[in-house]
Parts: C-alpha cells; structure tokens; sequence
C-alpha cells in the first residue's frame, strides 16, 4: 500500500520472459539452474504474470470439488491426493489453453496487419505544416 509521501511510479514494470534459453542438455541441471533465477518476488506478482492467475484458480476450485467429492467416499489421505492431482492436471491444461488462445489470436493480428495496405505519406499531400 502506498503511502502520501511515496510517489506513484508513471509506467508500471514490464515482466520480460526468456524464450530461448540455452539449456545443458541434462534435465536435472536445467532445473537447478531455474530454481536458482526464482525469488520470492516472483511469486509476489504472480497474478500479473499472463494466464497464470485464472489457471490457478480454475484448479483450486476443481481441486476442492473433486477432493470434497470423493471425500465423501475414500478415506481423506486418499481424497487429498486426488485434489492436489486434479488441482496439477487442470491448472496446466488451463494454462496451456490460455497460452494457445493468445499465440493464437496475436498470429490472427500480424494476418491482419500484413494484410492491410502499407499507408505513407507523400509531398504535396497537405499534411505540412502551413505558414500563415
């Protein structure tokens, strides 16, 4: 929360993402090396980050369903593990939608760019400034 005396920042962060990272080739060293570039603040703007925040939710309510659900009866260890597991496997297929539905409609947008007619302008075309 900010306070009267902190100024507001004019331009809010931009969150850049590596797409193409070398990696070693040994799974187990690239996930070494990506959790050492992990900080709590990461985790402090995750709902800004896109798609992340409706996945999550969308697997927490399915989580809860299904655990209550088959609470009612399994033993709750077992209940547990089914809603982590259906909180996992329904956060990632969400995400993953949300992904596809974004590359996807930015591909649909460069079409339609490209697509129009490139517009310059010419001498003569009265959109220099006039003397008076």
């Amino acid at each position: 929360m900010e306070t009267p005396s902190t100024p507001k920042s004019a331009t809010p962060k931009k969150l850049v993402y590596a797409e193409n990272v070398e990696t070693s080739g040994d799974t187990w060293t690239d996930i070494h090396e990506a959790t050492k570039r992990l900080s709590f603040s990461d985790f402090s703007r995750i709902g800004e980050m896109p798609c992340v925040r409706s996945s999550l939710l969308t697997g927490i309510a399915s989580g809860v369903g299904v655990g209550v659900i088959r609470g009612v009866s399994a033993r709750p260890f077992v209940a547990s593990n089914w809603a982590v597991y259906t909180f996992l496997v329904i956060s990632t297929g969400s995400w993953i939608l949300c992904q596809k539905a974004k590359r996807d409609e930015f591909a649909r947008i460069h079409r339609v760019m490209d697509s129009l007619p490139a517009r310059t302008l010419k001498k003569g075309d009265g959109m220099e400034p006039q003397n008076d």
